[in-house]
Formats: C-alpha cells, sequence, structure tokens
C-alpha cells in the first residue's frame, strides 16, 4: 500500500502507473466508507426526527394534478361515437369536412335543454300559453 503524506502534483508525476492505479484503489475505498457512514448517519438523524426513507420518497410526488373531464362540444354526424372536446389537434373528419366548406358550428353539440326547447317549438305535441290562440266565445 502506497502512503502518500502531502498532494503534491510533482509527487504525482513522479510515480508509476501501478503505483497511481494503487492509490486510486485506496481512495475510492476509503471514499465508500465515508460516504456509507455519512449516510448512516444521515438516516440516524432522520429516524430521530420521525422520518424513515419511505415517507420521503412519497411526499416527492411528481404526479398531475387532477383536471376537471371536459366533455365532447362536436360531433361526427356520420359516425355519432366520434367527438371532439375542442382541445388540441383537430380529429381527422372534422378537418375534412371543414375542408370541404362546412363550418364548426355544423357539428356542435347542442346541451339538453335546447335541445327540447327546439322541439317544443316545432311542434311535437307541447304547446306553449303565449303560442296558443283563445277562443273568443
Amino acid at each position: 500500500m502506497i502512503r502518500v503524506k502531502t498532494m503534491n502534483p510533482r509527487n504525482l508525476k513522479s510515480m508509476s502507473v501501478d503505483e497511481l492505479w494503487s492509490l486510486h484503489e485506496l481512495v475510492v475505498s476509503v471514499l465508500a466508507r465515508k460516504i456509507s457512514s455519512e449516510q448512516a448517519a444521515l438516516e440516524q438523524k432522520l429516524r430521530e426526527l420521525g422520518h424513515n426513507k419511505a415517507d420521503s420518497i412519497k411526499q416527492v410526488s411528481h404526479a398531475r394534478r387532477p383536471y376537471p373531464q371536459v366533455f365532447p362540444k362536436y360531433r361526427n354526424p356520420a359516425r355519432p361515437a366520434e367527438t371532439w372536446a375542442g382541445r388540441g389537434k383537430q380529429p381527422r373528419w372534422l378537418t375534412a369536412e371543414l375542408r370541404s366548406g362546412k363550418k364548426l358550428d355544423d357539428f356542435r353539440i347542442r346541451p339538453a335543454s335546447i335541445r327540447r326547447g327546439a322541439a317544443a317549438a316545432q311542434g311535437s305535441g307541447c304547446r306553449n300559453k303565449n303560442t296558443t290562440k283563445r277562443r273568443s266565445a
């Protein structure tokens, strides 16, 4: 084993490759021991504070925050199962329809309350009080 009292660059330059390699191995082993003892001391301090390694890993979670559900706003009339919420890239069926001359509002999904009101106004059996004519006697 090589003992180096002072770390002088001139001392290192005068050493052979074998001597330098054994010095390297010595430094690596000493560093590994010191690092493991330092880690053990830090873990002991964490245990004294009431933390353990598993808790600290759980606290550093990089999961995305939950976003509210976005409901679809547009529907493909040819295939009603294909919908688009209006976010991100437009689907292929919609871009093809828009290129053919149709407008985006042609594919808009109307809320149920508007659809019911439109059906009533078209005479589906339900009449509004304001639109019925009163008979005069």
